[in-house]
């Protein structure tokens, strides 16, 4: 498998350096080369396969040998260890369920194949991995789990202080061993600039050995299309083949894996890309201006970016086309208001809790159908992470239908572990420089 620079197309390097150098010193984002179309006797008898046997078909037509077979098959195996159904609401509507891994978030998906790819690659003797990550919520718990204890590797997260779930930060604190957090004063996007820095910064790479596990990775990406394509399978065995997924975006990682998985060959009538206030790519839908601006806190935690990294990819799958990208995907923004109405019609109206999230995705559709007349297509919401993660959003009977898993109520009372900096990159060098990863 080759993969390029969005910065320099011409250049081109493999998968294992993609792996460990997340982000080339372009500045760009890896993609591949050639995407693959899969088979199409695969995709129209797609019901017949599992979670497993899908996940295997995608990457090792993506990777393209990169990992042999039966390194592979182990690889997802172990990473790939839990569920992604597909719930009916009604006749027309369904979520996908993307919180039932270790850290209770989509993220697992991701984080899980990534750590276990890298482990793969890692040769006897070769300097530690330090694997530095940004989060705005539910990225950091996922790395967490998916890295820890992981021989000759070292994951320093930073997140933005105050703006995460209690649950949350007791995922990023409170793990010790190899896994350190670090509370920035500042926003997501301060934490992603402090990040993206370390890794063109010449004095740290001769130090330390640097990679991401934030979805700039290629290899947070590429697993992240395999819930799509199942979601498709059972949707198959439903008897509905007409579909518009609806997705929460932040980062715009997750639409765009389902982008990617739609390029392959994934048949999808629509995408949605729903954000909360932070809508720097729903305007840019409108205006046709691309403006980053500083993100805002809001109930979606997770999905609060105002530069999201990801847009890059997708515009460059679309060759920068923005007329051709409105064809297959629409955007929505909504307010915390809106978040909180659409939380309380779900439960009122299906007895269902969803995260702030997944709400929004909701929201999305029902805007959706409105706009384009579209009643006859199955829409389907990404339901993103476990709402015990967001205690604070629900009271009373909505309150009471959340169970707590197990792997949270192990977190209460540890002591939480994190070092708080400023948004400077110098303190955080500093910080990196001064510490044994």
């Amino acid at each position: 498998m080759k993969l390029y620079s969005t910065n320099t197309p011409g250049v081109t390097v493999d998968f294992k350096e993609a792996v460990f150098n997340s982000m080339p010193q372009d500045k760009g984002l890896y993609m591949p080369v050639g995407i693959p179309v899969l088979d199409r006797d695969f995709i129209e008898n797609i019901e017949m396969y599992s979670l497993s046997e899908i996940a295997f078909k995608v990457a090792d037509s993506i990777l393209q040998g990169a990992i042999p077979k039966n390194e592979l098959k182990a690889i997802i195996e172990d990473a790939i260890n839990f569920p992604a159904p597909v719930i009916k609401l009604d006749d027309r509507t369904y979520v996908l369920e993307l919180f039932h891994g270790p850290s209770l978030a989509f993220k697992d998906f991701g984080a899980r194949f990534m750590s276990r790819v890298m482990s793969y690659f890692m040769t006897e003797g070769e300097k530690t991995l330090n694997v530095l990550v940004a989060t705005s919520g539910d990225t950091g718990g996922a790395v967490a789990l998916g890295f820890l204890g992981v021989p000759n590797t070292q994951v320093t997260i930073l997140y933005p202080k105050g703006k995460v779930s209690a649950i949350q930060e007791l995922q990023l604190t409170t793990n010790g061993q190899n896994i350190r957090a670090v509370e920035v004063n500042g926003t997501f996007d301060d934490c992603q600039a402090l990040v993206k820095q370390a890794f063109t910064d010449k004095e740290l790479n001769e130090k330390f050995r640097l990679t991401s596990a934030n979805s700039i990775n290629i290899a947070r990406l590429i697993p992240q299309t395999f819930y799509y394509f199942n979601a498709y399978a059972q949707l198959k065995r439903a008897g509905k083949t007409e579909v518009v997924f609806s997705v929460p975006s932040g980062n715009f990682g997750n639409i765009g894996a389902g982008l990617l998985a739609w390029k392959m060959g994934l048949p999808v009538k629509q995408f949605i890309a729903a954000t909360n206030v932070n809508d720097t790519v729903p305007a840019f839908f409108r205006s046709g201006l691309y403006e980053p601006k500083p993100s805002v806190a809001t109930l979606s935690n997770a999905m609060d970016v105002g530069n999201p990294s990801n847009w890059v990819r997708i515009m460059n799958l679309f060759n920068n086309d923005l007329d051709e990208l409105r064809k297959i995907v629409s955007t929505g923004s909504y307010t915390d208001i809106q978040t909180g109405e659409a939380v309380q019609t779900i439960f009122d109206e299906y007895d269902y809790v969803v995260c702030p999230h997944t709400a929004i995705a909701w929201a999305a559709i029902n805007d959706y159908r409105k706009s384009s007349g579209d009643d006859n297509s199955t829409a389907v919401f990404l339901s993103t992470a476990h709402p015990c993660k967001f205690p604070d959003v629900y009271e009373g009977e909505m309150a009471g239908k959340i169970t707590i898993p197990e792997q949270v109520k192990t977190l209460l009372g540890k002591p939480k572990q994190s070092v708080e900096l400023g948004v400077d990159f110098a303190g955080f060098k500093e910080y990196l420089m001064g510490s044994e990863l």
